[in-house]
């Protein structure tokens, strides 16, 4: 019989001791800000069940691997700068992101058949590289096809590197993995759950998705490479999702943080020194020094748009990639929302399969709609994860008490689109919850263009009208506490 270890009341109060300095010591030495509702969580944790608590903290509690600040970048002043709005592009130079570039096509997908033609085509095209990030590869139809054309690549002399959360991807249970290395594709799960703590945190999936072939065509958005997001389960439609395609420096910079994933997947302490703007530009240098045959897209890139002599249009698709995750030292997508609801003047139009944000962001979209900002929040009726919507309901019922017009979607929204006035566009992999702007690996394409704009503002307005309005009505009793209960853990859904 095995007799545990007894701790005397003195001991048992020093190891409770000890592990909330080991909590400080931690989250101070790795210079760590956490969400209140995290803070809390993690003392109470520590300090109610310590012999599970030092253990879960030290496993989990990390949430960023960068110590020092990221490199801010010059703030845009070339040509193209006057026509983006100076407090969104002097805010993401500031927090390391190389600046706003023209594409040479930019195009967005509401259809998933289109989007799933549009993916097919650019891995059909990649004739050097083929790099690929997805949270989920399904063990169905379309994550074999997929696979299958990943496979087709490579035996065809293309490198082609498959990244993949393995968290998300638990449900394929690698059925892919034989026919892909067997071809030659390059795959590395992204943080197995059971590993080496010096290697990496489980709590940090990487939840961005893009496809981008010979470093100069991306396809992105919120799509999972599974059924549910582009032809629907057997007996069920497709979801309502967005992705895009772009040629040029979307693709570029998309590739650049893509070399920094990979590392990662190696552990933590393989990551690169490099900050992410410094490898775009040295990808954009490499590119067009040595990629002729793609001249025109290479040059949109790398080229400083004085080069052509025009005066800038209106009409060009101007964006970048904007990250965020713990390989940032800040929030990026979180500062850039909290900012633009700050700055938005006549509208403010959200969509998101889930909707948990921090009391800031709430904060700063309550007081966007008490300025008689048009505020418009897409969501699902019911999304796949209940928590999620049980977490929201506290934040949905104080907007629409507010004036912000909440409608809730018959169907399952998976989509993450932001639009602010006339400014900017945002569209990738962010949900506003707060997992997603505090713990993932996110990133969004951020849109400048007048014909991006519009398109996606249009998309969610056309959206919209199919949902029903949310209430402001007070909950029971029991769902009200059950609610807080869920916010508390909220930064964890």
């Amino acid at each position: 019989m095995i007799r545990l270890p007894t701790l005397s009341p003195l001991e048992h109060a020093a190891f409770v001791a000890a592990g909330l300095l080991l909590y400080v010591l931690v989250t101070r030495a790795r210079q760590q800000r956490r969400h209140p509702y995290a803070a809390l969580a993690w003392v109470l944790g520590i300090a109610a069940f310590p012999y599970l608590g030092v253990p879960l903290f030290l496993l989990f509690g990390t949430r960023k691997t960068v110590r020092p600040s990221t490199p801010r970048q010059p703030v845009p002043a070339g040509p193209w700068a006057r026509l983006a709005p100076a407090w969104a592009t002097g805010l993401l130079a500031a927090l390391g992101v190389p600046e706003a570039r023209p594409q040479a096509a930019l195009r967005f997908h509401a259809d998933g058949a289109q989007a799933l033609a549009e993916l097919r085509a650019l891995i059909a095209s990649a004739e050097r590289t083929l790099d690929v990030c997805t949270y989920v590869l399904g063990d169905d139809q379309v994550g074999a096809a997929v696979a299958d054309e990943l496979a087709a690549r490579a035996r065809a002399g293309v490198r082609v590197r498959l990244l993949v959360d393995s968290v998300g991807s638990l449900r394929s249970r690698r059925s892919h993995d034989a026919r892909l290395r067997a071809a030659g594709v390059r795959v590395r799960r992204f943080m197995p759950a059971l590993r080496n703590p010096r290697r990496g945190r489980t709590n940090l999936r990487n939840h961005r998705k893009l496809v981008v072939a010979d470093g100069l065509r991306l396809w992105g958005g919120g799509r999972n490479l599974a059924d549910e997001y582009f032809i629907g389960r057997a007996g069920e439609a497709p979801w309502i999702d967005l992705s895009f395609s772009a040629e040029g420096a979307l693709a570029t910079q998309a590739m650049a943080l893509f070399e920094g994933d990979w590392r990662i997947a190696l552990g933590l302490r393989r990551a690169s020194g490099v900050p992410y703007a410094e490898r775009a530009l040295r990808h954009e240098a490499l590119l067009h020094a040595y990629q002729p045959a793609d001249a025109s897209a290479a040059a949109l890139a790398s080229a400083p748009p004085a080069a052509s002599g025009a005066a800038p249009s209106a009409q060009v698709a101007l964006a970048h990639w904007v990250p965020s995750g713990p390989d940032f030292h800040e929030d990026v997508l979180h500062a850039l929302l909290v900012s633009a609801a700050f700055h938005a003047q006549q509208r403010l139009l959200l969509a998101t399969p889930y909707f948990v944000p921090d009391e800031g962001l709430l904060e700063a979209l309550l007081l966007a709609a008490k300025r008689g900002v048009r505020v418009t929040l897409l969501l699902p009726r019911r999304s796949n994860h209940r928590l999620a919507d049980w977490a929201r309901g506290r934040a949905v019922r104080a907007l629409v008490e507010h004036g912000v017009e909440v409608r809730l979607l018959p169907t399952m929204l998976h989509a993450k689109a932001v639009v602010v006035d006339q400014a900017l566009a945002l569209c990738g992999s962010a949900n506003l919850d707060s997992r997603s702007l505090f713990i993932n690996y996110e990133a969004m394409a951020a849109c400048y263009g007048r014909a991006e704009i519009d398109w996606l503002a249009g998309w969610i307005t056309r959206t919209a009208a199919d949902g029903e309005p949310a209430s402001a009505r007070p909950p029971g009793l029991l769902r009200d506490v059950l609610e807080g209960v869920v916010g508390a853990l909220a930064f964890q859904l």
